[in-house]
């Protein structure tokens, strides 16, 4: 479930907690002939559960880049006048949940710069970085700041490598500056002639490349292919860099592969109809249902899922144990996020604004309720409350994930350590939190099994602590960068252009 609460708020008792959510979504298509800013536009709509704070576009001619982009969901950013306006070949879009740098409007992405050659650099990132104090300090010993006030690692990847351009290009320049780049990031960047696109050697986040009739795609998930009629050709390599021309497709290495992708993105993350190194990711977590009902069966009389992550785990969970499988809460399918904020009142109602119960269904009814993960724990509470007082006689309560009780660093906006119910809580103390009868979560062996991936090939550090990428010294965390900027930014829907009179940072307002 996606909670329409700001992840920096806090959570009443009845409202439900934010959910575990990814920085963003990318998006990128070179394609002479064709109409580039709206196949961005619909692979940014397949990719909006990645990201729903602010969305872009930037189009490049040959000539110049335009960018476009403000906060909001991508049909509330773009419409036909707007988007009909963006020509050119090439394409970079983005759907932005922030990490590091806070949801505004300065912190929208595409990132945008002008490299001393004139040329322009629009740049979308999905990930988090480990190591941006240290490109921060190496930013500000280069006079690369952004005017703009962004405060973001994306920014500070697209200043540093429009500045490495100057002399070499953009491509070389990213070969010299990913090996730098420390955590996750899967990047997605143009000129006015050549698309990009580069994933850091552990492959952390899913970045997937596509083949159109005239020319080709990289997004985050394949699900965005599918929308826009691409075929599936692989994944982005670990390490690797791809640049897509009037040439054509040309691919090189700037790290050694290290797999480790995330197994946040079977349970939770990636759409179910979206697949992760040959594994499709609702098969997956139909499996790890099975699973989870072989190593915690319940008695009871009825498997409901919490929708819609909860769906496909819930249909394994009825298919291993025998207990019939229905449908006992409602989800409103238009709440998404919002920037209006609900009334007193309709804030006491707390979780109703999302899920609504069946009372014909539950009454009198045993329950398995299956979810993807626990958090903080306040939707569980609230849920199983109201489960009660629909009538509910037991509520056992299942998750296809394990404990969460390590924050993540390279790319889910998790609460911090001390927010998270089972950090130094067992499993019942957990239970008797939420009000469970009883709480079972599936393994982390048969989450791994059931994605039919290597254990080491996966990364699940928000589950066991041990973290593939060094983390540093110094903190982390989504203000890092807050602040030191002084410079006031944008506050409305802008384009950037380049090279035609513009630079970098100076932004056209739209009336």
């Amino acid at each position: 479930m996606l909670s329409d609460q700001s992840a920096t708020g806090s959570s009443a008792p009845d409202q439900p907690e934010p959910e575990p959510r990814e920085e963003c979504g990318v998006f990128g298509v070179w394609a002479p002939g064709e109409e580039v800013a709206k196949l961005a536009y619909y692979g940014l709509y397949a990719l909006q559960h990645r990201g729903q704070e602010a969305a872009g576009i930037s189009v490049a001619d040959g000539r110049q880049i335009v960018v476009f982009k403000d906060l909001g969901l991508v049909s509330q950013v773009f419409n036909e006048q707007i988007l009909s306006t963006l020509q050119g070949h090439i394409a970079v879009g983005h759907c932005r949940y922030s990490t590091t740098g806070g949801g505004t409007w300065e912190n929208a992405q595409p990132n945008f710069r002008t490299t001393a050659a004139g040329s322009g650099l629009s740049l979308g990132h999905n990930g988090n970085l480990v190591n941006t104090a240290e490109l921060n300090e190496r930013a500000r010993e280069l006079g690369v700041i952004s005017r703009q006030g962004a405060t973001t690692d994306s920014d500070l990847i697209c200043g540093l490598l429009a500045a490495a351009a100057a002399d070499k290009g953009i491509e070389a320049a990213a070969l010299e500056l990913l090996p730098t780049v420390k955590g996750a990031f899967c990047l997605t960047f143009a000129d006015e002639n050549t698309l990009y696109a580069a994933r850091d050697p552990h492959g952390v986040r899913p970045l997937v490349l596509g083949r159109l009739e005239r020319g080709w795609v990289v997004a985050s998930e394949t699900a965005a292919l599918d929308i826009v009629g691409a075929s599936f050709v692989r994944e982005v390599e670990p390490g690797e860099l791809l640049a897509i021309d009037a040439e054509g497709l040309r691919s090189s290495r700037f790290a050694n592969p290290e797999p480790k992708g995330c197994v946040f993105e079977y349970v939770y993350l990636a759409r179910p109809d979206t697949t992760i190194s040959g594994r499709g990711v609702h098969a997956t977590r139909v499996e790890i249902g099975r699973r989870l009902a072989d190593e915690h069966p319940a008695d009871a009389d009825l498997v409901i899922p919490v929708p819609e992550s909860g769906t496909p785990a819930a249909i394994g969970y009825a298919a291993a144990s025998g207990i019939p499988y229905g449908s006992g809460l409602v989800k409103n399918a238009y709440v998404g996020r919002t920037f209006i904020q609900p009334s007193q009142t309709i804030r006491q109602l707390g979780i109703r604004l999302k899920l609504n119960p069946l009372r014909d269904v539950i009454r009198g009814k045993r329950l398995v309720v299956v979810d993807d993960s626990i958090v903080r724990g306040n939707t569980q509470r609230a849920l199983v409350r109201m489960l009660r007082e629909s009538g509910a006689l037991e509520v056992h309560v299942r998750i296809a994930s394990p404990p969460v009780r390590w924050p993540c660093f390279y790319g889910i906006d998790f609460a911090s350590r001390a927010e998270l119910v089972a950090n130094g809580v067992d499993t019942d103390g957990i239970r008797r939190s939420i009000g469970a009868d009883s709480l079972g979560y599936v393994s982390l062996d048969s989450l791994v099994a059931a994605s039919e991936q290597p254990r080491s090939r996966l990364c699940a550090a928000c589950f066991d602590g041990e973290y593939p990428i060094p983390l540093p010294d110094e903190a982390l965390g989504k203000n890092l960068l807050e602040g030191l900027s002084g410079a006031e930014g944008a506050s409305g829907p802008a384009r950037h252009v380049s090279p035609a009179g513009y630079g970098a940072e100076d932004a056209v307002r739209r009336p």
